[in-house]
């Protein structure tokens, strides 16, 4: 198996300190070639991979503020794709932008959506649903529009946490500065209830930081200490009392909440988006809707055992499950795209071919339409098992929906159009003594097939 995995250019692959999308990338790369898989990853030059690395930009965008952000993604991103057919399966982590360029390669192509960063990205994943493969990494953040082929959880090294049974005496913020993610509501915490508190993460809101936290900090009960590394990451997650998380968005993941869990340190947590498959409630934290009932929890956190917080990360939270579960996602689109004779208007797959009959399962995508076309060897007969659309019988229309079925005799021009937002599910049985394709005579085609056909036609 060949992986393309394609990284973001913001950070390197690994990052050094502040990245979640491109930490995922690298443990599930390091992961497949673990299993002894092929994966090219398409990273910054400056990334770090045990397999081959192809790179353009020199480093993160975020590290070097001197790079135009759009250029050197468009050419990330074509590097990749004008190289797709070298590969079975494309990784996509780098948000919409690639769906754009799938049309450059046979390749399938698989998206972890790592979460919507804006509502009006959606109609790009919309356009590319049914071509594309959507990986989701919560249940919380799977949108409605949208067809998944699965759910996979983010996963963590856990040898980078180490577990701490003696409990803290600080709370810890540990995310991005902003207003989304609670920053000043956990300083409300800690003014309210004389608790130490200390923050780490990049500013991402410069103005929020200087009217609503700056002032607070004082270096002795409210700290902040910057975007941290690795090593200082596991210290100030597995010393903490509590890791707050008073998150004012659905957050699609949260991996800080894994690893403070990783660490054995309980979480309180807002009860938005993916929290309640995150956190067990009272087993490895507590979910609560206000500050009042967060900070109305602070003296439950000793009640919750933290080995509990570390057991739960092993059994959901792994790398290793996580790759695990995208291997076997990677199968299922590979086996599936080999039995597919795909087209520009959708698929079809083949059920059944014997010498009398031939039975097939064909998919039309939204707005697509099949050629107008006759056959002299054969009959069809069509049942609608999903969609709706109209077909097309000798200049009449029929509509077509789930559960209606349509006879098309011998040398009747024919034709199917979907209408509908949805794919359009047909299966069609073909009966007669020649059932080969080339019993084929198209009058009116969309995608320029056939020219000499319909000349013989007319």
């Amino acid at each position: 198996m060949r992986v393309a995995m394609l990284s973001t250019i913001a950070w390197r692959t690994p990052p050094r300190h502040y990245g979640p999308w491109e930490t995922i990338v690298y443990l599930l790369t390091e992961g497949l070639l673990k299993r002894g898989i092929n994966v090219t990853l398409y990273a910054t030059k400056d990334s770090i991979t045990s397999g081959k690395l192809v790179g353009v930009c020199s480093k993160g965008y975020e590290e070097d503020k001197r790079i135009i952000p759009k250029v050197w993604e468009c050419l990330h991103i074509s590097e990749l794709f004008e190289h797709g057919d070298e590969y079975d399966i494309i990784h996509n982590h780098f948000d919409f932008l690639p769906l754009t360029y799938m049309h450059m390669t046979k390749t399938p192509v698989l998206t972890t959506i790592h979460g919507f960063s804006n509502p009006g990205i959606l109609p790009v994943y919309e356009k590319y649903n049914n071509k594309a493969y959507y990986v989701a990494i919560s249940n919380a953040d799977r949108n409605p529009k949208l067809n998944y082929i699965a759910t996979i959880y983010h996963g963590i090294d856990l040898s980078q946490f180490t577990f701490r049974e003696k409990q803290g005496d600080y709370l810890l913020f540990f995310g991005r500065i902003h207003p989304d993610k609670g920053t000043k509501e956990c300083i409300d915490v800690a003014l309210k209830t004389g608790r130490r508190l200390i923050m780490a993460g990049i500013i991402q809101d410069n103005q929020y930081y200087k009217k609503e936290i700056e002032p607070f900090i004082d270096n002795k009960n409210i700290l902040y200490v910057g975007s941290v590394g690795p090593e200082k990451r596991n210290m100030l997650l597995g010393n903490a009392y509590a890791l707050l998380h008073p998150i004012k968005f659905e957050e699609p993941f949260g991996l800080s909440v894994v690893e403070a869990m990783a660490c054995g340190t309980p979480v309180i947590a807002y009860r938005r988006g993916s929290m309640d498959e995150i956190i067990v409630h009272r087993r490895t934290g507590f979910l609560v809707d206000n500050l009042d009932e967060m900070i109305g929890m602070l003296d439950e956190i000793k009640r919750i055992d933290r080995i509990e917080c570390r057991r739960w990360v092993e059994e959901r939270f792994s790398y290793e499950r996580m790759v695990d579960e995208y291997i076997s996602v990677y199968k299922k689109i590979i086996s599936e795209n080999k039995q597919k004779d795909k087209k520009p208007w959708g698929y079809y797959r083949v059920l059944s071919d014997k010498d009398d009959h031939k039975v097939k399962r064909i998919v039309v995508y939204p707005g697509e339409c099949l050629s107008y076309q006759k056959h002299f060897q054969r009959e069809e007969h069509w049942y609608v098992v999903k969609g709706e659309g109209k077909a097309i019988i000798n200049s009449k229309e029929k509509l077509l929906r789930k559960g209606i079925s349509i006879d098309i005799p011998k040398g009747v021009w024919h034709r199917i159009i979907n209408t509908s937002d949805n794919d359009l599910v047909i299966i069609e049985i073909q009966t007669g003594e020649y059932l080969k394709e080339s019993d084929v005579v198209r009058r009116e085609d969309k995608y320029g097939r056939g020219e000499a056909e319909k000349k013989m036609a007319v």
